[in-house]
């Protein structure tokens, strides 16, 4: 039987932690919510939905007879999460900060301002699974729901931080959530899937990215070095992309689609070739930097053999891991990946254990 303590649930206004609040209520913790606004630079109605957030998650706490505590993180999400991703795109590189924002904001931020509360654990709406071992450390595994499984997003958080975290979601598919949302009658049952950068939302990302950055147009290459069109900037482009490189239908040309292979940083040129599996995009390997053990400390194997996705909802690839030292890895794949694309995280798995992760530095 699960020890009812009280809990701090972070409600978010989708449907996800609203059915996760009620089934904490439903186990008979001690519930109280607190919603997060983290981002303060465009509060307008086109492109800033937390006034709509809010309503929807006072409303679902309002049902669920739950106090609702509001709290801005804007400072520290800026700090610890939106500089980074700025950097990251400065060096030419594809940041991930959905990973960084779950270590340093939901489940740093927060937790420390629920236990400041009293609280004496934290809940989000995630799809992923704690188990508790025996000699009190904690695993972090896939959730049932394979499909929207957030573990890529989580590999970050450590052991103190999973020991004070509950995943009520992590036994249910999200057409159950979808259910149980509908016959609670929550407003925001039919609400969809938040989606774009975390806490920032959806947008023209290349807009967005541009208030912050400056960024040189330039040459669009061929491998071959044909000049076939021009760039905006590297920054708005990343590997695998085929969308907005506007070089299509050129004359005496094949129809088959174009895609970005490369960035030459240096000499400001994007390369770019025909075909969803060039050659170029195909890698057997890559490296990997800032590697982060969920279990707090790396495997005293010198070869890994695991599983590794290197984006979100990718299923499960082969691999052998070595060269584990320093903070880094070689991670070599049983079969060729697309798009190996630096800056983003690969993530490793042993069956259903997510064992942690890195990031890409560059693929081989």
């Amino acid at each position: 039987m699960q020890k009812q303590k009280k809990v701090m649930i972070g409600l978010s206004g989708g449907v996800d932690s609203a059915v996760a609040a009620q089934l904490l209520l439903q186990q008979g913790h001690q519930v109280e919510a607190m919603f997060m606004k983290n981002w303060d630079e465009d509060d307008d109605e086109e492109h800033c939905s937390a006034a709509v957030d809010l309503e929807d998650a006072q409303a679902v706490a309002d049902m669920l007879e739950i106090k609702l505590h509001k709290v801005n993180f804007s400072a520290e999400y800026w700090d610890q999460v939106f500089e980074y991703f700025l950097d990251e795109y400065r060096a030419g590189r594809t940041p991930n900060p959905d990973v960084l924002c779950n270590r340093e904001i939901k489940f740093k931020a927060f937790l420390d301002y629920a236990l400041e509360l009293g609280a004496e654990q934290i809940a989000t709406g995630h799809y992923a699974r704690k188990r508790q071992l025996d000699d009190g450390s904690v695993q972090m595994c896939l959730s049932r729901d394979r499909g929207k499984d957030q573990t890529y997003f989580l590999y970050m958080l450590n052991q103190y931080q999973l020991s004070h975290a509950l995943f009520p979601l992590s036994d249910l598919d999200k057409s159950d959530v979808r259910k149980i949302a509908t016959e609670s009658g929550f407003p925001n049952h039919a609400k969809k899937d938040s989606t774009g950068i975390c806490f920032i939302g959806e947008r023209k990302f290349s807009d967005f990215l541009s208030r912050f950055l400056s960024a040189d147009h330039g040459p669009m290459h061929t491998p071959e070095g044909e000049v076939v069109g021009e760039h905006r900037g590297l920054i708005h482009y990343t590997m695998g992309q085929r969308k907005g490189l506007g070089i299509g239908g050129r004359a005496n040309a094949d129809e088959i689609p174009w895609f970005v292979v490369d960035k030459d940083l240096e000499n400001n040129i994007l390369l770019v070739a025909q075909g969803h599996d060039h050659p170029l995009l195909l890698k057997q390997g890559l490296e990997a930097s800032q590697l982060h053990w969920i279990a707090g400390k790396p495997p005293t194997e010198s070869t890994l053999s695991c599983q590794a996705r290197i984006r979100h909802r990718q299923p499960l690839q082969r691999c052998e891991i070595t060269s584990i030292r320093n903070g880094g890895c070689q991670v070599h794949f049983e079969h060729p990946q697309r798009a190996v694309t630096p800056g983003q995280s690969i993530v490793l798995y042993s069956g259903d254990i997510c064992l942690g992760g890195g990031i890409i530095e560059q693929a081989f």
